[in-house]
């Protein structure tokens, strides 16, 4: 009875071994040199997109923030003088002046590559949910999933531009970042200017169409209240020289600063896309320099951004129940990709070859920023910090393959 299980066990362990050899056999002679795929996590470092009713994730621990509420309330009630720092204090950050004013000038060099290599590159977005492919054809990836699409879930493609690669978020622009927040009657008669340049002016760059105030002396902190010594309105600032006021009825005129694009006197695509590829990381480093000092604010359901130490109090906040909060904004601490968007894309590996994206292969796709998307297939080299949405070391297999995916 021994004997004949144990002939059994060793005629088992031979067909065993028999198989896993066939199997390799024909793995080997596959069309791509490796013909294991990974069928994991699709990628890393991806943010989750959020649902209608979901919160964006706080950057402080909500401990923390109870912690130092409770601790401004008894400050507040001992009724003592508190010191500030800059730029709580209205005062500048010496040190961080170099760094908003490069951001601006990489923020115009950035628009500047875009608007140049986009002419050369074709940029698609959907009519009906709004997705955004680089480069031709587009992707044939079925994830329109919204009210008025294909029952199909196929895109609706139509010809896009800069602006869906770069999306515009607006911020209201302040004259003194620690005075009072805008209110809901003002709401039209305060500029919207782009949250980044808000950013940098708040910083230490001066543009003149947009004055902000600028203090010699620090403000305090008194039982909770800002108390400024200085005068609303110095002699040397001439504030009412340069100001007027205009509705959203009226058009602004830009100033030739603003309104025209940095001079790419260079005609080679890859060049321009390079250029454009550093302005984007020195962009997105900046900022995130500046917001460390410099507090930006989001709502924790919509993209609304205020950059300064508050969010205003304009009511047209139309995400989850915004009718409990009386169309007011959920305001938290903002991120980079609140105050500079990165629009996710297909990565299109070979855009050479004319072959659009398929549905069926999409999870061995990866995913890029537009942007880097966009300078990628200009001959631009992307930095490693995106290795891990790139997923370049997955092979695509082919249709044939599909049934010896791992």
């Amino acid at each position: 009875m021994l004997t004949r299980r144990v002939r059994n066990l060793v005629k088992f362990h031979d067909i065993i071994k028999r198989k896993s050899t066939e199997n390799f056999v024909r793995i080997s002679n596959l069309k791509h040199p490796c013909g294991m795929y990974s069928t994991g996590p699709i990628w890393t470092g991806l943010p989750r997109k959020l649902k209608k009713d979901e919160r964006k994730p706080l950057v402080t621990n909500i401990n923390e923030l109870k912690r130092k509420a409770r601790k401004e309330r008894k400050q507040r009630q001992m009724v003592e003088e508190k010191i500030l720092g800059s730029p709580e204090n209205g005062l500048l950050v010496k040190n961080l002046v170099p760094i908003a004013n490069e951001v601006y000038a990489s923020r115009r060099e950035l628009f500047a590559c875009v608007s140049r290599v986009a002419e050369s590159i074709p940029i698609y977005s959907c009519s009906c949910c709004g997705e955004v492919h680089v480069g031709h054809p587009p992707h044939l990836i079925k994830t329109c999933n919204v009210a008025g699409s294909q029952a199909s879930k196929e895109h609706s493609w139509k010809k896009g531009d800069a602006e869906h690669v770069l999306p515009l978020v607006e911020s209201f622009h302040l004259y003194d970042r620690i005075g009072r927040a805008v209110s809901h009657k003002e709401r039209l008669e305060v500029d919207r200017i782009p949250a980044i340049v808000e950013l940098c002016i708040q910083a230490g760059v001066d543009i003149l169409e947009y004055l902000t105030r600028r203090r010699n002396f620090p403000a305090y902190n008194l039982a909770g209240k800002i108390i400024d010594f200085e005068k609303q309105f110095p002699n040397e600032d001439e504030s009412g020289k340069d100001i007027y006021t205009y509705g959203f009825w009226e058009k602004r005129k830009k100033s030739n600063e603003d309104g025209k694009l940095i001079d790419m006197q260079c005609n080679d695509a890859q060049a321009i896309a390079v250029r454009g590829m550093e302005a984007w990381e020195r962009v997105r480093s900046g900022a995130s320099k500046l917001m460390q000092k410099y507090a930006v604010q989001t709502c924790g359901y919509c993209p609304e951004v205020q950059v300064g130490p508050k969010g205003h109090r304009v009511r047209n906040c139309q995400a989850f129940k915004h009718q409990m909060r009386d169309g007011q904004h959920a305001w938290q601490e903002a991120t980079v990709d609140d105050l500079i968007p990165p629009v996710y894309v297909w990565h299109v590996r070979d855009h050479k070859s004319g072959r659009p994206l398929v549905n069926r292969s999409k999870k061995y796709y990866g995913m890029l920023p537009a942007v880097v998307e966009l300078f990628s297939q200009a001959g631009a080299k992307v930095s490693d910090n995106y290795a891990g949405v790139m997923r370049e070391d997955v092979a695509v297999p082919e249709v044939d393959e599909e049934k010896w995916v791992v």
